[in-house]
């Protein structure tokens, strides 16, 4: 079982393909899943990454993950 990872900080049009996409280039993604608002839809601007191994999520998240951009909020 992996790790999950939370990523904070995301634009409101994020999706969960584009995580998958950035995330999987350094590992194998077990799920991604951005939270959304009950009642409005809108993503909240975080979400978590399960990546397939612990060794991969301890790796991905002290490599170039630290304050990578992905677009503007």
């Amino acid at each position: 079982m992996g790790s999950k990872l939370y990523v904070g900080g995301l634009p409101y049009s994020a999706t969960e393909q584009q995580l998958n996409e950035l995330f999987g280039a350094h590992g194998t993604v077990a799920s991604v899943k951005i939270i959304a608002d009950k009642f409005t839809g809108q993503s909240r601007g975080f979400g978590f990454v399960e990546m397939s191994s612990d060794a991969e999520a301890k790796a991905r998240s002290r490599r170039s993950m630290a304050r990578t951009w992905v677009a503007a909020r």
